[in-house]
């Protein structure tokens, strides 16, 4: 689930750093950086936990990784600094972090030498207190900026992931982290965030990767702001809702990852195996493609298809220290599945049900089935569960409006039945419907196949936008 792509780090006269290797997490949203550093030495840049990819991409340009980057302490996704720190990297982190584990504390002003290449560490809290952005140089010319979750291409990140109390302050600090210390560089400078489109860290941005410090300052909304009240005022009425799993990566990242050195393989588990650990407090998730679950799922297990999304909402609606047991068939991408849970910090993989939900109906367990319909044909109560901004640019009329995240919390609230869930393709729908199902009668539940794009398109009528 990542897409890798090259990017130019030096200018043509220059003979150092050839070459940038953007690794893109399509589901979280971010990106990774592998740096060439010359002469068979690489850096990596806000690696996630599974460091495979990585490691892979430099074995075939014959390098070896020398050291590892952190911007800051990440709440979306586990560190895969450690991993390679395992395998004889240097890491370099903020040391206002405090970092429990072996590294190289940075602050602001500080510079690495590399060869011909030095670092220099900005200081830009904001989107965390300790947050440093990186200013790679060949000698007193800059040639990039690794922003982190500072600058944004055409947004900031945002300043709520630490507590209430501390949000604005931190938007605050954002604002003079970014005008005193990053629009003072050079227009043409490259820019390579960590945090981008889909990223629950960021503000709302496009989809574009990378940028330069002119493109930002020109055309980003947020940095059109006129000052450094507004700027705030900005940054914070387009805050939205997060995965609850943020609130313990940070905490996971200072202390340090268990290393692995690769990804685990799942358990098979038998019916029996399986009804025992559920009984005892293990979360079933059924990750096959909703046609699937539709045809026949395993009664209160809860769906959430493996795409890209999938670790987003796992970390949503289970707790992390659950043990988690999964419905796969024979196309599940078992690497992809476990890579995507350690990922955000989920190890407590007791196993798969083998056999599938055959396996389940053979053992006399109960089963059901979902309805679906295509979103044209929806009627009576509509339950919209996508998110806020896509609820508000247009939306059926009459719908009732929770986010999938909150659902569990609103069970009691929704209803009576019949209910017809909606979002934008039918993954959250079925998601939400697997959720509702501990309160309404399955047979009363529905799943809406395409979203508010597809009943207009079919019915010929007007999405409302708004509240």
């Amino acid at each position: 689930m990542y897409r890798t792509t090259l990017a130019t780090l030096r200018s043509p006269e220059s003979s150092l750093v050839p070459e940038i290797v953007a690794f893109v997490d399509e589901g979280l949203g971010n990106s990774s950086y592998l740096v060439d550093l010359g002469e068979g030495r690489a850096l990596m840049v806000d690696p996630a936990r599974d460091a495979s990819p990585y490691r892979e991409e430099a074995e075939r340009r014959g390098l070896t990784f020398s050291h590892t980057v952190e911007t800051h302490l990440h709440a979306d996704f586990v560190t895969g600094s450690r991993e390679l720190a395992a395998r004889g990297a240097t890491v370099l982190a903020p040391a206002a972090a405090g970092i429990t584990w072996p590294h190289r504390g940075l602050g602001g002003g500080d510079e690495v030498e590399l060869g011909g290449l030095r670092i220099q560490a900005l200081a830009t809290p904001g989107h965390t207190p300790e947050h440093l952005a990186y200013l790679f140089c060949d000698g007193d010319r800059p040639h990039a900026l690794f922003s982190g979750g500072s600058l944004l291409v055409g947004a900031v990140a945002r300043t709520d992931l630490i507590a209430p109390d501390q949000t604005e302050r931190l938007a605050r600090a954002l604002w003079r982290s970014i005008v005193e210390r990053l629009l003072v560089l050079p227009d043409d400078l490259a820019v390579y965030p960590t945090h981008g489109s889909g990223s629950f860290c960021s503000a709302p941005t496009n989809g574009a990767r990378t940028t330069t410090i002119g493109r930002e300052r020109a055309a980003n909304p947020l940095l059109g702001a006129p000052d450094e009240d507004a700027f705030v005022a900005r940054l914070l009425a387009g805050l939205g809702t997060y995965p609850s799993y943020f609130s313990e990566l940070r905490e996971v990242n200072r202390q340090g990852p268990r290393v692995y050195g690769g990804l685990p393989s799942l358990s098979a588990l038998d019916a029996a195996q399986v009804r025992r650990l559920v009984d005892a407090g293990a979360a079933l998730v059924d990750v096959r493609p909703i046609a699937a679950f539709a045809a026949g799922h395993v009664s209160g297990s809860l769906s959430i298809e493996l795409r890209p999304q999938f670790a987003s909402w796992l970390g949503w609606l289970v707790a992390r220290d659950r043990p988690l047991v999964f419905v796969t068939d024979t196309g599940t991408d078992r690497r992809d599945l476990v890579r995507q849970c350690h990922n955000i910090g989920y190890e407590q993989l007791a196993g798969e049900l083998a056999g599938s939900v055959r396996a389940w109906e053979v053992a006399g367990l109960p089963t059901g089935h979902l309805r679906l319909v295509p979103a044209e044909r929806v009627d009576g109560l509509i339950l919209d569960v996508r998110q806020d901004p896509e609820y508000d640019a247009g939306h059926l009329p009459g719908a009732i409006h929770v986010e999938l995240g909150s659902v569990p919390a609103r069970l009691d609230e929704i209803g009576p039945g019949p209910i017809t869930v909606m979002c934008g393709h039918g993954e959250r729908a079925t998601t939400a419907v697997s959720l509702l199902a501990a309160r309404h009668e399955v047979d009363q539940l529905r799943v809406a196949v395409g979203g508010p794009a597809e009943w207009a398109t079919g019915t010929g009528q007007r999405l409302e936008p708004g509240r």
